[in-house]
């Protein structure tokens, strides 16, 4: 179920954001303690909190007059934050030059957690400007790195 009303929610937010400066990053419909779904959106410069409602709204009106979610669910719009989750090409091909955070499922060399320069990602590997290529199985997640 997730998996339809994410890629149906996607259907709706490229209608809404079609000609204008905002981007879908990503969505996620996940149940914790109540259904959550989360679309993340941002543009140059980044996204305020009158964006946010603005979309929100937008977003809760389609879903409302679609009946896209049965039940109750929380909505939240945001920003996808400083260490962004990296997920799609667009996603590496953006941040290439950057660093980022890779977890792996299993450990390589006994290390889960790598540090490094994103150079490119292709259908097989992660390249890191420090690293041997990563293989993309074995990735569980690749953030943007913040630096304390």
């Amino acid at each position: 179920m997730p998996g339809k009303i994410e890629t149906r929610v996607e259907e709706l937010m490229k209608k809404i954001l079609d000609d204008t400066e905002f981007e879908l990053v990503d969505t996620e419909f996940v149940k914790e303690k109540d259904w959550y779904l989360r679309v993340f959106v941002d543009k140059m410069g980044g996204i305020d909190l009158d964006d946010c409602q603005l979309l929100s709204e937008r977003l809760g009106n389609l879903l409302d007059d679609e009946l896209v979610i049965d039940g109750p669910y929380i909505l939240e719009v945001s920003s996808p934050g400083l260490d962004r989750v990296l997920k799609k090409d667009k996603d590496f091909l953006r941040e290439a030059g950057k660093a980022v955070d890779v977890t792996l499922y299993a450990p390589i060399d006994d290390t889960k957690n790598f540090t490094g320069t994103l150079e490119r990602r292709d259908k097989d590997f992660l390249y890191l400007k420090e690293f041997e290529p990563i293989p993309r199985e074995k990735i569980s997640q690749v953030r943007l790195h913040i630096e304390f």
